[in-house]
C-alpha cells in the first residue's frame, strides 16, 4: 500500500488543492485497510481455505454427485456474498438495488461453481469451456442495454476476491486430490476462470428483466470541518458494517457448523483454529469495508475530478498505469494464486515470473481504462478482440499456463481495482462530462483481461525453452538417480 499512499499524498500536496480534512480522512482510512487486510488475510488462510479443502474432500469421498453439486451451488452463493469487494461494486452502482445485484453475482458463481466441479469429475478440457462461454457472453453483450455492459463484466472481475479465491481454490483441490490421474492437480485450477463469467452472464441476463433507469450517477463530496468530525464518522460508520457483514458471513458460518457436527466432527483444536480465523476474517471485513467508504473511496473521485482541470489532465494516463503496476502488489489474492502455483507445480513456475508480468498487464489496463474514460471509446473495441487473443493463445500454450492465466484474471481485480481506482475514474469521468456506467465502470473489466494475455506469453516462451532443451542437460546418463532419502 504504500508506494500508492506516496503517489496520492504528493499529488495532493504539491499538484491539486484538496481539502485538508479528505487527506486525513484517507490516510485513517489506509491504515484500517492495512491493518483490515492484514487480519482478513490470515483468516481466510486459517478458515476460509481450510474449510473449503475439508468440505471438498469430504464432499468427493461421499461418491455422490447430485449433493457435491447441490452444496457447491450453495458455497458458491454464500461465499460470493461476503465478498467485500463486491459489497464496494454494489453501493458503487447507482441503478440496481445493491441485493438484486449481489444476489444476482452470487448466482452466477454457484451455478459455475457446480459446473467447476462436473469438470474435474468428468476431466473436461478447460479450453473449450471458456470458448463455449465466451462465446455466449459476447453474443448476449451485444443484445445487452449499454448500461449493464460495463457493470457485468466488472462484476466477473470483482467477484473473484480475497473471501472467494482462497476458498474456491481450497475447494477445487480438495475435490481434484481425491483423483489419481495425473492432470488431478493441473485440473484444481480454472475455477476461477469459471467462476468470473457467471456474474457476467447472470448480470446481462438481469439487464434485461430489471427495470432500467437513467443510468445517470454524480459524486458526492464530503468536507468534515474538524478532526473530531471526522474521528465520529468512522465510529458512527463501525456499528453499521458490523451489522452489515455479520449478515454477509452468516451463511458460510452455517454451512461449516452444518458440516462440522454431522460430517466433519473435527477435534477441539482445530475446530477452535477454525473459528479464530473466522473472527479474524470478520474484524478484517469491518475494518476494510469501513475504511474504505469512509474516507478512502471520497478522496479517489475528489482526486480525479480535480487532474482533469488544467494540464494535469495529460498526466492521468501515466499516472494511471504507474498506479496500476503497483496495486497488484496490495492485492492479497494475488499471494493466495502465487502459492498454489508454486505448490502445485513444485516450484517449476516461479511465483516472481507470475507477479511480475501481472504488474505490467495490469499497467497497460490501467493506463486503457484512463483513455476510455478520456475519450469515451465502447469497452467492446478493447474486450472483444482482448478475449479472442486470449482464447486463441490457449492452443498454444500448456493446459496448466491457460488455467493459470484465467484465474490470474480473476485474482487480479481485487479491493484496490474496486475501491480507489473505480473512484478515481468516476471523477475523471465526471469531470469531463462523460457517462459513468458507460465509461468509468468497465476498469475491472480491463484488469481482469490483460492477465489472460500476458500469462499465457509466459507460458508461450516457458513451453518454448521446455521443448528446445537437450536432452542431455536434463538428465545425463552417467548421472546416479538416489530413488529414496
Amino acid at each position: 500500500m504504500l508506494p500508492i499512499v506516496i503517489i496520492v499524498a504528493l499529488l495532493c500536496l504539491f499538484l491539486t488543492p484538496i481539502e485538508p480534512s479528505l487527506l486525513v480522512a484517507f490516510l485513517i482510512g489506509t491504515l484500517m485497510i492495512i491493518v483490515g487486510m492484514g487480519l482478513f488475510t490470515q483468516g481466510a488462510e486459517t478458515s476460509m481455505t481450510v474449510i473449503g479443502n475439508r468440505i471438498g474432500a469430504s464432499l468427493t469421498k461421499s461418491k455422490k454427485l447430485w449433493l457435491i453439486l447441490i452444496v457447491s451451488f450453495i458455497l458458491g452463493l454464500a461465499v460470493t456474498i461476503s465478498e467485500p469487494d463486491l459489497q464496494v461494486l454494489a453501493q458503487t452502482v447507482p441503478h440496481i438495488d445493491n441485493m438484486v445485484l449481489i444476489v444476482t453475482v452470487g448466482i452466477g458463481v454457484g451455478f459455475f461453481l457446480t459446473i467447476c466441479m462436473l469438470r474435474i469429475f468428468l476431466g473436461i478440457k478447460l479450453r473449450w469451456l471458456l470458448l463455449g462461454f465466451y462465446i455466449l457472453t459476447f453474443v448476449l453483450a451485444a443484445l445487452a442495454d449499454p448500461n449493464y455492459l460495463c457493470i457485468a463484466f466488472d462484476a466477473g472481475g470483482v467477484t473473484t476476491g480475497p473471501m472467494t479465491v482462497p476458498f474456491i481454490l481450497a475447494l477445487g483441490v480438495g475435490v481434484a486430490n481425491m483423483r489419481s490421474d495425473r492432470d488431478a492437480g493441473s485440473d484444481s485450477f480454472g475455477l476461477v476462470a469459471l467462476c468470473s463469467i457467471g456474474p457476467i452472464l447472470f448480470v446481462l441476463i438481469l439487464g434485461f428483466l430489471y427495470p432500467n433507469a437513467d443510468g445517470v450517477t454524480s459524486i458526492t463530496t464530503v468536507d468534515w470541518s474538524s478532526t473530531t468530525e471526522i474521528g465520529m464518522a468512522y465510529i458512527e460508520a463501525i456499528p453499521h458494517y458490523l451489522l452489515e457483514t455479520a449478515m454477509a458471513l452468516l451463511p458460510v458460518v452455517a454451512i461449516f457448523l452444518i458440516f462440522q457436527f454431522f460430517v466433519l466432527k473435527m477435534q477441539a483444536r482445530p475446530f477452535f483454529k477454525i473459528c479464530w480465523g473466522i473472527l479474524f476474517t470478520y474484524v478484517g471485513l469491518v475494518l476494510f469495508l469501513t475504511g474504505v467508504n469512509v474516507g478512502f473511496s471520497s478522496l479517489g473521485a475528489v482526486l480525479g475530478k480535480a487532474l482533469y482541470d488544467g494540464w494535469t489532465k495529460y498526466l492521468l494516463i501515466p499516472l494511471a498505469m504507474c498506479l496500476g503496476w503497483f496495486i497488484i502488489s496490495a492485492e492479497p489474492a494475488v499471494y493466495v494464486l502465487q502459492k498454489q502455483i508454486e505448490s502445485v507445480s513444485s516450484g517449476a513456475i516461479p511465483g516472481k515470473a507470475i507477479k511480475y508480468s501481472l504488474s505490467i498487464a495490469i499497467a497497460i489496463a490501467m493506463g486503457i481504462a484512463m483513455l476510455r474514460v478520456i475519450t469515451g471509446i465502447s469497452i467492446m473495441w478493447f474486450v472483444v478482440p482482448g478475449y479472442a487473443i486470449a482464447l486463441i493463445l490457449m492452443f498454444f500454450v500448456p493446459d496448466i499456463y491457460t488455467a493459470i492465466a484465467f484465474d490470474s484474471g480473476g485474482v487480479a481485480s481485487g479491493p484496490m481495482t474496486a475501491t480507489f481506482m473505480l473512484q478515481f475514474l468516476i471523477g475523471v469521468c465526471s469531470a469531463a462530462g462523460g457517462n459513468i456506467l458507460t465509461d468509468a465502470f468497465g476498469i475491472v473489466a480491463t484488469v481482469a483481461m490483460m492477465p489472460l494475455i500476458s500469462i499465457q506469453i509466459v507460458g508461450f516462451i516457458y513451453g518454448r525453452k521446455k521443448t528446445d532443451a537437450p536432452v542431455e542437460d536434463i538428465a545425463p546418463d552417467d548421472e546416479i538417480i538416489e530413488l529414496w532419502g
